[in-house]
């Protein structure tokens, strides 16, 4: 078998059973590996809805056909239910995890039941085994890592859970190779729920390639593209995914103080050109990968991975800070206690403006840089206002008599681009499968950066075609696995070749379009199992009732209906966002 290993396992908790899961090629080329084939499996043992902290439910770790073979290939994907929005949730995370995962033997990891004690899964030579995590129990996710390796191997990937997940705050993280999360939707928690502290992968097993020569022009050619690209070659490059900061603001979409405004004042302080300037020490790169996006940075007191763009602006323009520093010690804290900055930040912003507006007593306020590491920390241990705060704004906000301060979508924390000034953007935020997310549907790219056309930002005209083609093609990319933003270099032409050159099987660009969209209906009919219709897939009343004042989005509001409307009708779904029976005939669902 090319591109994948032909090895899923899946293991029980609570009676340490393990079994190989038989998963058969027809199935593979309907769903690839990653978040498609997790979520097909997901499928099996929990068809219906389940809590997310049952001891049933289970967790998913899934590597594709192209994790561990061409660039930008450590990916893997974690999936299960969130409990931060109730819906299908996958996570992906970058560096080496996914590539030791299948060097191990195992294309994927089905883990269900509850251990009595804390326990780590150890992976090697295709055999999992059950240890003891008590001693790790506490522990932070890199000293986790480091004990972790110190009884594997030096040479394990390390996957783990820190005392956010521990304790059960649900947008806690998967963290792997120190910085790298998993980070969206909660399933640190999961882990947390089950009593499993990490997953250890080791092995030096090679993924077959179908076509060695045409695999080795083809990745040579694909990294002259990519360090042609202005994106990939330049941009990422040189300042990382920060880059963005002065773009977005400049073009008045850059969300200020919980999304009241589209312009920070001092976003310069806090951008990739401001980092690089002050905190950057190093370039850092996922596995076998040619960009090299990360920034490994230091403070005069500590050192780390990042800010990247969500984080610098959740801790930021978010809260009105501008304290660099601040802002990049609040990230490692972030990766060391295991949370999600994007719905950490998010809440803390809804936290300060149910203080402002006298629905929250505790003393949250705009800017105040030197209580964010306090506040973060407090949150992982769910002591004082973190029991909170540990919640997300969507339930804190409820808790508190305002829910419309909450910028979520389906639970989860919008991030960094106010919607208003971008309609297609706004559109794929409100119907993302996941929640408030801007990777579904990257529309951003045309709308702000030109690629691979520009649209007009403020128009609704085609946007419901635009999103849902993004949707699909992340689908697939997410099932491959392979990195997003490869898609600013190459389209699906060549995901086909790749995918082609790798396993030996002949996927056309048609065939590859449809199994994104089944992907995205089948994450859609749990979802509807699971209690979810048109009215989730909403924005917040801010960005339909209240116009942006200041900067180049001012006087803009979304017009979500009638996008949603047509989307629906492109999908092939019903008014209310069922899908019809033709529609699930065609894609064999």
């Amino acid at each position: 078998m090319s591109g994948w290993m032909g090895k899923i396992v899946a293991i029980d908790l609570g009676s340490r059973e393990r079994r190989t899961v038989a998963v058969s090629e027809e199935t593979r080329r309907r769903f690839l590996g990653g978040r498609g084939l997790g979520v097909r499996l997901y499928n099996d043992p929990c068809p219906d809805p389940i809590d997310p902290f049952d001891p049933d439910n289970a967790l998913i770790f899934m590597t594709g056909p192209l994790t561990g073979t061409t660039m930008t290939s450590g990916r893997y994907q974690v999936v299960s239910r969130s409990p931060l929005t109730g819906t299908i949730c996958d996570s992906s995370s970058g560096g080496t995890f996914g590539a030791a995962l299948k060097g191990a033997g195992v294309d994927g990891l089905i883990v269900r039941g509850r251990a009595e004690r804390p326990v780590y899964l150890a992976v090697q030579d295709g055999e999992v085994e059950v240890r003891d995590a008590a001693a790790l129990w506490g522990l932070d996710t890199q000293k986790t890592q480091k004990a972790v390796q110190a009884e594997i191997s030096s040479k394990a990937s390390v996957a783990c859970i820190g005392p956010a997940g521990e304790n059960r705050v649900l947008f806690a993280a998967v963290m792997n190779d120190k910085d790298r999360a998993a980070g969206r939707g909660g399933m640190g928690a999961v882990m947390g729920g089950k009593n499993l502290k990490a997953v250890a992968a080791s092995g030096n097993r090679a993924v077959a390639i179908a076509d060695p020569a045409g695999y080795k022009d083809l990745t040579a050619r694909l990294d002259r593209i990519v360090d042609k690209n202005p994106v990939t070659g330049k941009s990422l490059q040189v300042l990382g995914t920060s880059v963005l900061v002065n773009i977005i603001n400049a073009h008045g979409m850059f969300p200020t103080e919980n999304f009241r405004r589209g312009v920070f004042n001092d976003a310069e302080g806090t951008s990739g050109e401001k980092i690089a300037e002050t905190l950057l020490e190093r370039q850092s790169a996922c596995y076998k990968c040619p960009i090299g996006c990360g920034r490994t940075t230091r403070t005069r007191t500590k050192r780390g991975e990042g800010p990247e763009y969500e984080t610098a602006w959740a801790f930021g323009a978010n809260l009105g800070i501008s304290d660099l520093t601040a802002i990049a010690e609040a990230n490692y804290a972030c990766n060391e206690l295991g949370l999600d900055t994007i719905t950490m930040g998010g809440t803390l912003g809804c936290a300060m403006e149910l203080r402002e507006t006298g629905a929250w007593k505790e003393n949250f306020r705009w800017g105040e840089a030197g209580r964010l590491l306090d506040w973060v920390t407090d949150t992982a241990y769910r002591r004082g206002v973190g029991a909170d705060l540990a919640l997300g704004s969507k339930r804190l906000a409820v808790k508190h008599g305002r829910p419309e301060l909450a910028m979520q979508v389906k639970g989860m924390e919008i991030p960094a681009y106010d919607p208003r000034g971008a309609q297609g953007m706004a559109l794929s935020y409100a119907t993302s499968n996941r929640g408030g997310c801007h990777m579904r549907a990257y529309m951003i790219a045309p709308e702000i950066l030109g690629h691979p056309v520009f649209l007009d930002r403020f128009s609704t005209a085609g946007k419901a075609e635009l999103v849902a083609l993004f949707q699909d093609v992340s689908a697939v990319v997410d099932s491959a696995v392979l990195c997003r933003f490869l898609q600013f270099a190459v389209g699906i032409s060549t995901f086909a070749e790749i995918l082609r050159t790798v396993t030996g099987l002949d996927w056309s660009e048609e065939e590859l379009m449809r199994v994104g969209r089944r992907i995205y209906t089948l994450e859609r009919l749990f979802n509807i199992r699971a209690g979810f219709g048109r009215a989730d897939d909403a924005l917040p009343p801010r960005f339909l009732n209240e116009e942006l004042q200041t900067g180049s989005s001012r006087r803009r509001r979304v017009g979500l209906e009638p996008m949603l409307d047509d989307y629906y009708a492109v999908r092939g779904w019903d008014r209310n966002g069922v899908p019809r029976p033709q529609t699930l005939a065609e894609l064999g669902l």
